[in-house]
């Protein structure tokens, strides 16, 4: 293994046990657009997806005579009865003025941007320029995500990224995302659901993030549970293909279960050594897979068989959020929980009733093209566009200028039901985010 691969890996290492600690320490908010890693279910299903495709070069090394990369995947999928989930990308050629890295680097492919499938061969990689491979994932029932259209990130990542150009504005991230939404709709019909940003960087410049995107363009976060490691260059070819089947090889070995609800990470594209492991690689994971009875689908097939991840099909709590997400409503928390041992605040109910309209309000707040008259929340609070338009259409008033963020109590929860549906249910003890679940679902015409 390389100096460079163990650097990479510790690095991975470190970032996650950072991420971990922030995250136990960052509040967590309702929100329309969810990161969707996993799911609860009781079934051996999983999602496979494979970023940065479609590819038009051959597998490198090349032992499928000389077929494009893609083609070789959709094959060896569909031999195993499985269906993929492909994160494609537009067109980088536009990247440029640009050089390539240091190969075998985070910079192989470009040092101010990316360029797929490799610097200088934009041409024979994504939608624009591979229109067969696009249409032969959607002929063989497979799923297309959204991995922008310039693969370009949305804002600065100095640990591994610190030269590369990035957007500069909300605006700039909606417009690339829907460059390539608009090109799957208009040439094939197709409407894209999720996206994955590049590099999973969330941060926007002037305060926003991907998520503010996504809520304008209507699409979820797709991210991963299961990293599919085959992207990194080892020491040799053989030790890359082992890469991408091994560690699931041992986590089902360890728990037969491991697996299930679980989107994992591939990549459609060369690794930073210019090889392609998961041609080789792909057919034994799914081996492993068939060999404890795991299906795999699409992410859309998986979200529809178990949308959130702790909760799942047959219990009340899963069907009322469910039948909330289906109305309209936002019942979950950006992580794809419903922790509904929370307890419920007034933001937190408004932003259930008004959240994909509120986030777009949100944006509009933060540019200062809206006014939030409330003395104790900011334009930038994840709840200050629901709380705007439930401010403007009375369902709430201010208490001394402010909205208050203490626990909500049965008295102001049945004033908003009036106001919104003009009636109300009956609610007991402490008010939780679980009971609201359960209250708004009926509210909203659900029965049982």
């Amino acid at each position: 293994m390389s100096l460079l691969t163990t650097a990479i890996g510790s690095a991975k290492k470190v970032k996650h046990a950072l991420k971990d600690e922030l995250d136990s320490r960052t509040p967590v908010y309702l929100s329309p657009v969810r990161r969707i890693e996993r799911v609860k279910t009781g079934e051996r299903i999983c999602a496979m997806t494979f970023d940065d495709g479609p590819m038009a070069l051959p597998p490198s090394p090349d032992r499928f005579g000389g077929k494009a990369l893609t083609l070789v995947l959709l094959e060896t999928l569909e031999a195993h009865g499985a269906k993929g989930t492909f994160d494609v990308i537009g067109d980088t050629s536009s990247n440029y003025p640009d050089k390539p890295g240091k190969h075998g680097s985070a910079s192989w492919g470009g040092v101010a941007y990316d360029h797929y499938p490799d610097i200088h061969k934009d041409g024979q990689g994504g939608a624009v320029h591979c229109p067969e491979l696009i249409a032969r994932i959607l002929s063989g029932g497979h799923q297309i995500t959204n991995h922008t259209y310039s693969h370009v990130i949305f804002g600065r990542k100095a640990v591994v990224y610190g030269s590369r150009k990035h957007l500069n504005t909300v605006d700039e991230a909606i417009a690339d995302m829907d460059k390539l939404d608009r090109l799957l709709l208009d040439k094939y019909g197709y409407r894209i659901g999720y996206t994955r940003p590049p590099h999973y960087v969330d941060a926007i410049p002037g305060g926003f993030s991907s998520y503010d995107a996504c809520a304008v363009l209507g699409l979820q976060y797709m991210a991963a549970s299961f990293d599919g490691a085959g992207w990194l260059p080892l020491k040799t070819y053989d030790l890359e293909v082992e890469a991408v089947w091994k560690p699931i090889e041992a986590a089902l070995a360890a728990d037969p279960d491991a697996l299930r609800g679980q989107i994992i990470f591939q990549k459609d594209g060369y690794n930073m050594a210019r090889r392609t492991p998961i041609a080789d690689g792909l057919p034994k994971a799914l081996e492993m897979l068939d060999r404890y009875g795991y299906r795999v689908v699409t992410v859309q097939e998986l979200m529809e068989r178990g949308q959130f991840e702790d909760a799942g099909p047959g219990e009340a709590l899963y069907d009322a959020a469910r039948y909330l997400v289906e109305k309209g409503r936002v019942p979950v928390f950006r992580n794809n929980k419903l922790l509904p041992d929370t307890p419920a605040t007034l933001p937190a109910l408004l932003m259930m009733l008004h959240g994909w309209e509120g986030a777009k309000r949100r944006i509009a707040l933060m540019k200062g093209q809206a006014s939030l008259p409330c003395a104790d929340m900011k334009p930038a609070h994840p709840y200050s566009g629901a709380v705007s338009i439930a401010l403007e259409r009375g369902e709430v008033t201010l208490k001394n200028g402010k909205i208050g963020s203490g626990p909500l109590d049965e008295a102001a929860f049945q004033k908003v039901c009036r106001k919104v549906y003009g009636r109300t249910v009956p609610v007991s003890g402490p008010l939780t985010h679980g009971k609201l679940i359960m209250a708004l679902a009926r509210l909203e015409g659900m029965e049982g």
